[in-house]
Formats: structure tokens, sequence, C-alpha cells
């Protein structure tokens, strides 16, 4: 079941980030009350980084019983281990450093070690696959001026790809230009999917989206709740 998304608006970049990180901590902290272990996706980006430093900031961390979280990634951009310009790399040095997970708990895609893209996004599918292809309880994602979300870019094929979890995607319109991303199903697969988007660059593409234009972004929907957090910049053109 998908139901309309809901629409929160904070004044600038700096409150949402605060904002989503006080509402990323307390839905693991109400998934884990129930017993269960907490799967979460987590984005790239500018926002996203302010996001993971204000929750690892947060004293609200500390109800988190981090080693029952599982870390997964939307996308990734396929560059060396350790490359500043992977959305693992980010997390790692904004948030997950700095809390006691458990690296088994951790799931980042592959990095470029020769093996190609089509390989790492095979394993990572099968790393799903060996999860027992997780429900995720929040999935967070970030918004293209051109409404990609994850590295699915409009007009490109991935978008249409319903048979694998994971795909490699080559010649992308935002360097690097080899990634590998989760595929609409997988991203559906979600309760929980969270747009974070900040910025005027991104007003119309989040427009597009919620008129339910045809962008990539109009189409992740969570089976719960889908929930747009956005800045003032980003809600500029809303009607």
């Amino acid at each position: 079941m998908t139901v309309d998304p809901e629409l929160v608006i904070r004044p600038d970049a700096e409150d949402l980030a605060f904002s989503v990180a006080s509402r990323f901590l307390t839905a693991i902290v109400d998934r884990q009350s129930t017993g269960d272990i907490a799967h979460v996706v987590l984005t790239g980006g500018r926002v996203a980084a302010a996001v993971y430093r204000a929750a690892a900031e947060s004293p609200a961390r500390e109800q988190v019983a981090w080693k029952r979280v599982e870390f997964w990634w939307g996308d990734e951009r396929f560059l060396l281990d350790g490359d500043p310009e992977r959305n693992e790399t980010q997390a790692r040095d904004a948030f997950l450093s700095k809390l006691d997970v458990d690296p088994a708990r951790v799931h980042p895609m592959p990095a470029d070690t020769g093996q190609g893209a089509e390989a790492a996004a095979a394993a990572y599918a099968e790393e799903l696959a060996a999860a027992g292809s997780p429900t995720f309880d929040v999935l967070m994602l970030g918004v293209g001026p051109d409404g990609h979300v994850a590295s699915l870019f409009p007009g490109y094929p991935q978008l249409g790809v319903t048979d694998k979890a994971a795909v490699a995607v080559h010649d992308s319109p935002k360097p690097p230009p080899t990634r590998v991303s989760l595929t609409l199903p997988q991203l559906n697969r979600a309760r929980e999917v969270w747009f974070v988007v900040a910025g005027e660059d991104k007003a119309e593409a989040v427009a597009k989206a919620l008129g339910e234009q045809d962008v990539p972004a109009a189409l992740p929907k969570g089976r719960n709740r889908t929930l747009w957090l956005l800045d003032e910049a980003a809600a500029s053109k809303l009607g």
C-alpha cells in the first residue's frame, strides 16, 4: 500500500538537517522498540552529510542500539575505496565512525577494484538477497535538479529495470560517469521513503515530482509513508 506524499518544510538547509536527523533517530528507536533490527538506506550529498553530522552529535543518538541497525546505500559512485566522493566515505566520516556500529551490518556498495560496475551491482544484489531481501524501514533519497534519484536518471534504461535489485550506470550526466544504483522496485521496498531536498536549484524538480510529472523522483513510494522534507528554497515552486 502507498499513501499520498506528506510535506514538511523548514526555513533553511541547516534547520532541515537537524529536523531530519531527529526524525531519523526517532524512527530507528521506534523500530527497535518492537524488538526488530532496523534497516536504513543512506544517501549522499551536502544535505545528507549535514543530516549525518547532526545525528552523530545529537544526545538522542544514545537511545539507539547502533549494533542493531543494518546500513545500506541507495546508490554509489564507482570509485576507489576511500575516495572522498563516495557516498560511503561521506557517511563514515560524518556519522558511522562516531557510533558503535556492527561492521558486519554496514553494507557499502563495492568500490572500484577493477571488477567492473556490472559485477559490483550483481554483488550488491547478492548481498541483499543473502540478508533476506529486507524491507527497509527508512530510505533516504536526494533529488537532482534534473529530477534524478539515487543514480536513476531521466531517460536512462536503468529506470525500467524490474528484474534486478541493483544496476550499473554508465555515462552519467553528473560526474563521475560510472555508478551503481538500486533499481526502482528495490527503492519501493521501503516502508518509508524520505526525500531530503534543499536549495532553489532543486525547486523545479520537486514541483515536477510532486505534480506526478515524468521525472524519476515521482516514482519511489513508501509502502507506509512517502515524506518530502524540504527547505523553503526547494519548496519555492510548489503551488
